[in-house]
């Protein structure tokens, strides 16, 4: 203890255990003079709980002693020693620990006393670490950590305000405080208590139980969304939980159980009870016979139920009050009964929820209108209807809510409208709810025989005693017509009943069956309240439940009929004011929202006017403007005038039209609407909501009216004038927010046709973030404007835009879209399945189409592979507005088109009742099918057949299933005939669809007759299986969804392209674009890799050849013949694994799921015959060049034997001269030396057999070859041949004249053709086949080899490739046999040349003639001893090595540079060569330039790559670099040949040059003739020849890297076996056919494509094509022509005219599709507009008409429209 509380606490020994020593028998101690006394009378003097203080008697000895104390516990042991023998203060014990202290007194002499014991427990300490947990609103529970010491007990105390409110001892240390008060701050003590009751200082701590509202939210995992409130936007995400049905596990399931049950409209939504009380309260107990009968009677726990009012409650007070809007609005059509006044448990409040009601609109019909069939619909919150509200006093027997049930059920079907005692959980004590006061109403249906009340009545119900509720009861008194008070005991002092200020009527409903029923309490009060007997409800023994709420009815009915107190719940307000009662509109936001929006809507009195005034811009100019933009498309009005011209003048009238938009001045509902969505927040969703509320009761009213006015005027049938007036006004009155929206797009289209830096244009910038924001908060987006069938693009696009940046990487999207007749509830099945809102408004079926946003939540995220999902909601096909229509067809097929193209699964609504109906409406969606497949799309889809019920539907239905596939496919060929699509036979060719998954079976939407029918639980559990099968379909898309950025695209293609008439043909999209260039870039660089695998290995496979029967080349096989066979078939072998390769690399490409691939998989077989064709084309050269080689080395054989002879017999004479020399043993000049070896070498050659090589005859051979080639033409080209000598031929220029033809042919080809424009054709045809292969014949002659028969073959082959290729030139027989002989007659002149240089070269009195001066100085050397060592090593260097590695450089470096060309963009694929070529162009304005383009494109794009060659090589560095590494490498392997040479160390001279050419056999071809020349009159030694080998090897790299160094870029090509410039060009020429119409070449990947395309066409006057009726340049551009009804005539057509929108059943392998938009050949246009002076003088025409719209093109807007058209970015 401390010090302050020792006089309080001093403890004697005695009283604790003293044990002082004594003899037996004596009294008193001896004195003698050793003896030491023990310490006597010890005291305690304090107990801490660390601490003991003692104190000792004196001891009356004279001796000076110290104290011994020994102290000792169960744990612990010490002692101490004290210098004072009276006093002893021991510290560092333990708390609540007994020690027993043993005190001995010690002399210093060390004598000591006997000991004296004394017990003491230190005090213990108090508890520590107190944590309170699991803090309820009625208990908690505490922890601490138990001190240290012999604690017995805890005492723990709880206490208010210092008074204790409970105490409890326990041995452990945990307790739980139950029974206490929610909300209150407790004070929580806790001792410790020993054994001897002795107890701690408490430790305290102060803890608030939770209310009752808090614990609930917790319970049930709503304790975030007490402050952060639940949004729509959360609660339409899709979630795992939205698509599964795992069973309630736990208390916080229940609220996102209830909420995904009620978004779908589910009545079952309130049976909320956890599986797991479930299965405790149905334990299988089979295990036992035993039957406890105890057990029976025990109920089970309702603690773990929640009563589902709780959860209603919990969830309106953490909503916001969008959601609880939504909440209200789907309770309402589920026939639940919402909250009219919610109540707060935690601040005692509550509130009235008129915003949450605001969005319920009913329908009903009163007796008033029985005859005439009219009908009531609006909001209920206006509607003035009589409330009747049913209150509790007290306790109370009968069940008030579930008597009011069967009051507003009929008997033959009982709904619970509320929640009552004996529902589910009802039982369940109720925790948050008491004091919920709810309403419903019973609206009429006008039938009497069914109607429970003939007029529409609210009924109110309070859920508790209203003794503890004055607010809410005095509320109901207030505002209701009746109050029927139910209680089983009144109190005649009762307050609460007889100082109401009483509006309404009281009726007393009693129990009289209740025990505590009185009567004459009963009495009393009624009398205080004055009531009647007919105000006296009483429940009788004799009356059973069917009675009275029989009685109950007629009563409440009395009340309603006479009641003149009706209140509209918005009038309700004030009342609700004065009383202290919250009302949930009166939030800043929301009145900010109503202000604004009253603002607006106010003004509005007659619509058509208000829209006129208010939204003028999207009237009737907006309809013109996309009339225009149909007819700009589509031509129909051409007539005779010129194509661009008309064109020109529909865009300086849409222009027109803009500027029109642009002369209004913005309106003022329309500034008010803008600046109101521009405020941030709930305050923007608050104005919408009011917005669309206020709207919507505008069109009602005046829908209203009209439809009154249209009834009465359809009596009279002289009224049509009027009556078709009043039908265009009942089409017109809609008003909705969409039209302010769509104001809004028009004004930002409209200002972007100012010039940016106009003011106006820049304050509207911001507007599609705005709409951006919009989309993002769950509003839905007009994508259709459904008035005028139009997307405005660039708004849309732009809204698609900015949602794109807000959304950041998180922008993937799956759509899903619905179709089908209207008003069969598509929107309503779309707001059921996903909780949407799309408007359902009587009188107002949706038009146009309709995009909104829903999040995908993290955990769905990776089976959907999307960030978010896109609902489309569509007008119906098959409306009756558009049915009178002309176009209505034609509006549905776009329609359809475009919505199946955006999405991912498409939903159609079908009906099997009406097959007529349905049969209209899948030809249409068969035709969006068919086009969607068409153009690389396939979507899904879904059938949905609404309103069957039966359960057994879905067998019952299998032959309706069957008849419905049977119709399908019948509509699927009808439509594929229509599309000129006839391979498609059925449905499943266009789409995967599955008779037996693909339908889906959905009841009714209402369970009985509305209005007081719920919806059918039926209905929502079949749509709920529908959103999970669709979700599960679109899980296994195998295709990549699209990011936002794509869909737009989409959007635009579709749109674009479904203004056209021809859909297929002209549906064009950059993603499709994409996903070609991507797989053509793919298959280019596969092409590229199988092309250079093959030139290598035919590159080796030559040098083998070349290299046969040599040292350096000794195979297995010795004729030549059988060794090229066996390369033939190796090549075979090689080509067949390249083929495969890249078919494999195809089918890779295609299985990925990302970059769009299935949108190509149209192309997949052209590329894969691409790759067979190329195989086919190889496999020809590769068998050409090496028959060729093998041919031209067996006659090299022959002259390397001859030579080698030769020279032998040279050396045997040199030989023979040396001894000669040597013989005459005399000291020989230099000089004497050469004379005696002219001598010898003049005689020798005498003795050789020199005889000549015979020339080839190459014009005899290329004489067979060519008659070979044109055998197959028939006997008239012979004849033709034989007119005419081969050597003749080929000395002029070619000239083509029209001498040849037939008067019918020139007749014929007056169609199309001037006799002059044919020769022209012809004779352009022929010189460009002409270079060509002249090209061809000087690459031949570089090589300096023989001549061979393949040469002539290669040249014949491109001329029938050129040839098939131009076959619109229109070639006859006549004209290819000249060209042939032509061509043939100068290649075989300079085959000849070539021929008998050869010979010559390989001359063997020539060659020995040019070795003379070698021979002469290896004499010289051999005779005088010199060594030879360095000078045959640099012999071997120069004439062996030297050339042969130049020789493997030229043949490599072609491949570095094509490689390095190949990395350049402009190189990639076609598409993006024609756009490097194009914008070079533009870029240097040169009009000479653009002539050479369009008139000799070849030759234009051959020097146009040459000098992109020379460009990227002009500094140097870049090639030499590709040099140097060549260099590198083979010198390497020239270094690696002569070690391993050496190691062989055969010590002879020529083994050793052998063993060097052998290894170096598979890389170059070493002269053998120079090698022969070598080994002649060679004395060197091997080791040092390899020494000085070495030496020459490093000069020689440095030599090479010299002379490379001295030659030009263009130089050094020349020089190259593949020239660059030809493969690039073969590589980006293609097919090189033409578009028939401008010559524009075809961009089309792969050569093995069925149809032709290119992305740009421009004017046909380029062409030199003049007008029919004169002289001047024609304008027209054929990709606008395909989509005109003009007519073309050429020889295919037979002369006569034939529609260019016809122009494939002519062509068709050329695909030309419509412009993608407006601007696509602005850059031809800008061009033409340019030049079109220097165009008419270089074709001698006069100049074209240029349409004024041309005139305003820039070259950045050129620029911009190729960008586009070969989607460049």
């Amino acid at each position: 203890m401390e010090s302050s509380d020792e006089e309080d606490e001093v403890f004697d020994a005695s009283d604790i255990i003293a044990e002082l020593p004594c003899e037996e028998g004596n009294t008193s101690v001896s004195q003698q003079p050793d003896y030491i006394p023990p310490p006597a009378e010890v005291t305690v003097l304090h107990v801490g709980d660390q601490t003991v203080s003692l104190s000792f008697a004196p001891s009356g000895s004279s001796v000076r002693c110290k104290l011994h104390i020994d102290y000792t516990s169960e744990t612990h042991r010490d002692s101490v020693i004290t210098e004072d023998d009276d006093f002893a203060d021991v510290k560092g014990l333990n708390p609540g620990t007994e020690y027993k202290f043993s005190i001995k007194r010690i002399t210093e002499s060390g004598n000591q006393s006997e000991a004296t014991s004394v017990s003491v427990f230190t005090e213990p300490a108090p508890p520590v670490l107190i944590t309170v947990s699991n803090i309820r609103s009625d208990s908690l529970s505490l922890q601490w950590e138990p001190p240290a010491g012999e604690v017995e007990s805890f005492i723990v105390l709880c206490s208010i305000e210092g008074e204790t409110v409970q105490e409890l001892t326990t041995d452990a240390n945990s307790v739980t405080f139950s029974s206490l008060r929610p909300g209150v701050c407790y004070s929580i003590s806790v001792s410790a208590q020993l054994k001897t009751g002795t107890t701690s200082k408490p430790a305290t701590t102060a803890v608030k139980t939770k209310t009752d509202l808090e614990s609930l939210l917790e319970d049930i995992g709503l304790k975030q969304h007490g402050t952060e409130k639940l949004s729509l936007s959360k609660l339409l995400e899709i979630d795992e939980k939205t698509i599964t049905d795992t069973p309630l596990k736990c208390k916080s399931d229940i609220p996102w159980y209830f909420l995904k049950k009620l978004m779908m409209v589910n009545v079952t939504a309130r049976k909320v009870k956890c599986s797991s009380i479930c299965e405790s309260n149905c334990e299988d107990e089979s295990g036992t016979t035993e039957v406890d009968f105890d057990d029976l009677f025990n109920s089970s726990n309702t603690d773990d139920m929640i009563n589902p009012l709780d959860i209603i409650t919990a969830l309106f007070l953490c909503s916001d009050g969008f959601v609880q809007q939504e909440m209200a609005l789907k309770m309402s059509m589920c026939q639940f009964s919402v909250p009219l006044l919610l109540p707060n448990c935690d601040t005692k409040q509550c509130t009235l929820m008129l915003w949450a009601m605001r969005d319920i609109v009913k329908k009903y019909r009163p007796q008033y209108l029985l005859e005439s069939k009219g009908f009531i619909e609006e909001r209920i919150v206006h509607s003035e209807l009589p409330m009747v509200s049913f209150v509790r006093l007290g306790e109370c027997s009968l069940s008030k809510s579930q008597i009011l049930n069967k009051l507003l059920s009929s008997s033959e079907q009982n709904h619970d409208a509320f929640v009552h005692r004996d529902m589910e959980c009802g039982d369940s004590p109720r925790k948050i709810s008491n004091g919920l006061t709810e309403i419903t109403w019973y609206l009429p249906c006008g039938n009497t025989n069914m109607d429970i009340f003939v007029e529409p009545v609210a009924i109110a119900n309070i859920h508790g005693d209203i003794s503890s509720f004055e607010a809410q009861y005095s509320f109901l008194c207030q505002t209701s017509a009746a109050v029927f008070v139910f209680f089983d005991h009144l109190d005649p002092e009762c307050e609460i009943l007889t100082n109401q200020n009483h509006k309404a009527q009281i009726f007393l409903v009693g129990n009289h069956q209740s025990k505590h029923f009185s009567l004459d309490a009963l009495k009393k009060i009624a009398m205080k309240l004055g009531l009647k007997k007919t105000n006296i409800l009483i429940k009788t023994k004799q009356t059973n439940d069917a009675d009275f709420v029989q009685c109950l009815r007629k009563t409440v009915s009395d009340v309603v009929e006479n009641s003149k107190m009706k209140m509209p719940i918005e009038q309700m307000v004030n009342i609700a004011h004065e009383l202290g009662i919250l009302v949930d509109e009166d939030s800043p936001e929301c009145q900010a929202g109503k202000k604004n929006a009253d603002t607006i809507t106010a003004e509005i009195e007659d619509m058509l006017k208000y829209k006129e005034a208010q939204l003028p811009l999207q009237g009737q100019i907006w309809k013109d403007l996309t009339c225009l933009e149909k007819e700009e498309f589509r031509l129909r009005k051409v007539g005779s005038e010129n194509i661009e011209q008309y064109k020109s003048n529909l865009q300086e009238q849409r222009e027109q039209l803009r500027k029109k938009q642009n002369s209004y001045d913005m309106s003022s509902a329309m500034s008010c609407f803008i600046n109101a969505i521009s405020s941030q927040g709930a305050e923007r969703r608050y104005f919408l909501k009011w917005m669309r509320m206020n709207l919507d009761n505008v069109s009602r009213i005046k829908l209203s009216g009209l439809r009154k006015l249209y009834k009465e005027k359809c009596k009279d049938s002289e009224n049509k004038e009027e009556i078709k007036e009043i039908d265009r006004q009942l089409s017109n009155s809609s008003l909705g927010t969409e039209h302010f929206f769509r104001e809004m797009g028009q004004i930002y289209e409209a200002s972007l046709s100012l010039p940016e830096t106009y003011q106006s244009r820049q304050q509207l910038q911001h507007l599609p973030k705005l709409c951006a924001q919009l989309l993002l908060d769950g509003f839905p987006l007009e994508l259709v404007d459904g008035d005028a069938s139009n997307i405005p693009l660039r708004w849309v696009s732009d809204v698609l835009s900015q949602l794109n940046d807000s959304a950041s990487s998180k922008n993937k999207i799956l759509v899903v879209t619905v179709l089908g007749v209207q008003s069969t509830g598509k929107s309503t099945l779309l707001n059921n399945m996903f909780g949407v809102q799309f408007a359902v408004s009587s009188g107002r079926c949706t038009r146009g189409a309709f995009m909104l946003l829903i999040k995908v939540n993290e955990d769905v995220k990776t089976v959907l592979n999307c960030d978010f999902m896109v609902i489309i909601d569509t007008e119906g096909l098959k409306s009756p507005e558009l049915a009178q229509l002309d176009n209505s067809h034609e509006h549905d097929n776009e329609l359809a088109t475009l919505v199946v193209g955006l999405s991912d699964i498409t939903i159609i609504n079908v009906a099997m009742e009406n097959s007529t109906e349905m049969k209209d409406i899948l030809q249409i969606v068969v035709h969006a099918f068919l086009r969607m497949k068409e153009v690389g799309k396939k979507p899904k889809c879904q059938f949905v057949h609404q309103n069957v019920s039966d359960v057994s539907a879905h067998e019952k239905n299998l032959r309706d299933r069957k008849l419905l596939l049977q119709q399908l496919n019948e509509m699927t060929q009808a439509a594929a005939k229509m599309e000129k699509k006839d391979e498609n036979k059925s449905f499943t060719d266009v789409m995967e669809y599955s008779a037996d998954t693909g339908n889906c079976y959905v009841p009714g939407l209402w369970n009985g007759n509305p209005p007081m029918a719920p919806v059918n639980a039926g209905y929502s559990e079949a749509v709920y299986e529908l959103k999970k099968n669709i979700i599960q379909q679109l899980g296994k898309c195998q295709s990549s969804a699209n990011n936002i950025l794509e869909f737009r695209e989409w959007m635009t293609s579709l749109l674009n392209a479904v203004k056209h008439e021809n859909f297929i043909f002209s549906f064009r999209n950059s993603l499709v674009a994409d996903a070609y260039i991507r797989l053509c870039t793919e298959f280019n660089k596969w092409e590229r890799e199988f092309k250079k695998e093959m030139y290598t290995w035919v590159t080796n496979q030559e040098t083998r050849i070349k290299n046969f029967g040599t040292v350096a080349e000794n195979p297995d096989i010795s004729d030549m013949t059988e060794f090229l066979s066996q390369l033939k078939s190796e090549a075979v072998t090689v080509l067949c694994q390249g083929e495969k390769k890249i078919l494999d690399k195809l089918k890779e490409y295609f299985k990925q799921t990302e970059g769009h691939v299935y949108l190509v998989e149209g192309y997949r077989e052209e590329f894969s015959n691409s790759a067979k064709s190329l195989r086919r084309e190889l496999e020809r050269s590769i068998s050409n060049q090496l028959t060729a080689a093998a041919d031209i080395r067996r006659g090299m054989t022959e002259l390397d034997q001859i030579k080698e002879n030769h020279t032998k017999e040279i050396e045997k004479a040199v030989c023979a001269l040396i001894e000669e020399c040597r013989q005459k043993k005399v000291q020989m000049t230099d000089r004497e030396l050469d004379k005696e070896f002219d001598k010898m070498w003049s005689q020798t050659l005498k003795k050789l057999s020199v005889s000549k090589q015979k020339a080839t005859d190459v014009f005899t051979s290329v004489s067979h070859c060519l008659r070979a080639n044109l055998s197959h033409k028939g006997s008239h080209a012979c004849e033709l041949m034989s007119t005419t000598n081969l050597r003749d031929c080929g000395l002029k220029p070619f000239k083509y004249t029209a001498d040849g033809l037939s008067e019918k042919f020139v007749q014929t080809i007056r169609s199309l053709f001037s006799l002059t424009d044919l020769v022209k054709a012809r004779q352009s045809l022929a010189e460009s086949i002409i270079a060509a292969c002249n090209n061809s014949v000087d690459e031949k002659l570089k090589r300096q080899t023989n001549y061979h028969d393949t040469y002539i073959q290669e040249i014949l082959h491109i001329i029938d490739e050129r040839l098939q290729t131009d076959r619109n030139v229109g070639t006859d027989i006549e004209f290819e046999v000249s060209l042939k002989q032509h061509i043939c007659g100068s290649a075989a002149r300079e085959f000849q040349k070539m021929n008998e240089e050869f010979l010559h070269v390989n001359d063997t009195h020539t060659c020995l003639n040019q070795n003379k001066d070698k021979f002469q100085e290896d004499f010289k050397d051999l005779f005088n001893e010199r060594d030879q060592c360095q000078k045959k090593a640099e012999e071997f260097t120069n004439k062996c090595l030297k050339p042969a590695v130049e020789e493997f450089v030229n043949r490599s470096l072609g491949l570095d540079i094509i490689d390095e060309m190949l990395t350049k963009q402009q190189f990639s694929t076609r598409m993006s060569f024609q756009y490097s070529i194009l914008l070079d162009l533009l870029s240097k304005g040169n009009f000479k330039n653009y002539l050479d383009y369009i008139n000799s494109y070849e030759d234009y794009v051959k020097s146009w790559i040459l000098d992109q060659i020379v460009e990227c090589f002009s500094d140097g560095v870049t090639i030499e670099g590709f040099v140097d590494k060549r260099h590198l490498s083979i010198i390497n392997n020239i270094d690696g040949a002569i070690k391993e040479a050496e190691t062989k160390k055969n010590g002879n001279l020529k083994t050793f040059v052998e063993d060097i050419c052998k290894e170096l056999s598979d890389k170059l071809v070493i002269s053998q003739e120079a090698l022969c020349a070598l080994m002649v009159l060679n004395n060197a030694d091997t080791e040092p020849f390899a020494h000085s080998l070495k030496g020459c090897l490093k000069e020689l790299e440095h030599t090479l890297r010299e002379e490379f160094k001295e030659n030009d870029i263009q130089t050094k090509l020349t020089q190259l076996h593949v020239k660059p410039q030809a493969e690039l060009f073969n590589r980006v020429i293609g097919c090189g056919k033409q578009c028939p119409f401008c010559n524009v070449p075809c961009e089309a990947g792969g050569k093995g494509h069925s149809e032709h395309f290119a992305s740009l066409h421009r004017p046909q006057g380029f062409g030199n094509w003049r007008s029919s009726s004169g002289e001047k340049l024609v304008t027209d551009i054929c990709s606008s022509l395909v989509n005109s009804d003009i007519g073309f005539s050429c020889n295919e057509t037979k002369k006569k005219l034939h529609p260019y929108k016809r122009y494939k059943e002519i062509f068709s392998d050329w695909g030309i599709p419509p412009d993608v938009s407006l601007d696509a050949s602005d850059y031809w246009k800008y061009v033409m507009k340019t030049y079109h002076h220097d165009f008419a003088k270089a074709y001698k025409a006069e100049k074209a008409d240029i349409p004024s719209s041309w005139r305003n093109i820039t070259e950045t807007q050129a620029k911009e429209s190729i960008q586009k058209s070969f989607n460049t970015k």
